[in-house]
């Protein structure tokens, strides 16, 4: 069939993190509406495999774990890793920070919780937030309409430098900036005492 490598590659491309033989042949003659023998679709991964194999491009398709899957080319890692560092240690915004404080220290909380303390909608920095792991959804209240729950994960007390999340300093530690922890976000005096009494008020 005409144009079947693409539709290969564009499973292959989906899988996460890899796509099995078995299951491009399903989503092949369930899409396509069409029987294909395996040796068919095997010489078109084959073909996709010598192409991507080429110096033209930066990424690759290997099988591994039982799958197939595109992976970035040896030459590329360390440039792959400088920005994964990069993007990992970015630093949290003034509204990212307040209400990462109100989950760490009140945890588990919903979201009416957060924007209670807060005075503003907390939709999306609760979003970002989960994204960057640093918070999860923990579970769901039980109070009317049973609202989700949000705590802070592994990746939180990583992230500033805790051994677990009993290590968090008490919220008359947080004045100081000797007594700070992990990286410093941007944001000025003014605004880390603003985060300070946030906290202080829920003691």
């Amino acid at each position: 069939m005409e144009h079947l490598a693409l539709h290969i590659e564009s499973l292959i491309f989906t899988g996460n993190p890899s796509i099995s033989f078995d299951d491009i042949k399903q989503a092949l003659e369930e899409s396509l509406a069409t029987s294909f023998e395996d040796d068919e679709i095997a010489d078109q991964i084959g073909i996709l495999m010598e192409k991507y194999a080429s110096d033209h491009y930066a990424i690759e398709i290997v099988e591994m774990a039982g799958g197939f899957r595109f992976m970035t080319k040896g030459a590329f890692h360390h440039t792959i890793g400088t920005f994964l560092r990069q993007n990992t240690h970015k630093k949290l915004s003034k509204s990212a920070l307040e209400s990462l404080s109100i989950i760490a220290y009140k945890q588990p909380v919903t979201k009416t919780e957060i924007e209670s303390i807060r005075g503003v909608n907390s939709d999306y920095t609760i979003q970002k937030l989960l994204e960057k792991d640093l918070i999860e959804i923990s579970g769901r209240s039980d109070g009317p309409g049973k609202p989700l729950l949000y705590s802070t994960t592994a990746k939180f007390t990583d992230y500033f430098g805790l051994k677990t999340i009993e290590d968090l300093p008490k919220p008359k530690e947080l004045d100081p900036v000797d007594n700070q922890v992990g990286e410093q976000a941007p944001i000025e005096e003014e605004q880390k005492h603003e985060i300070s009494i946030i906290v202080n008020e829920e003691e």
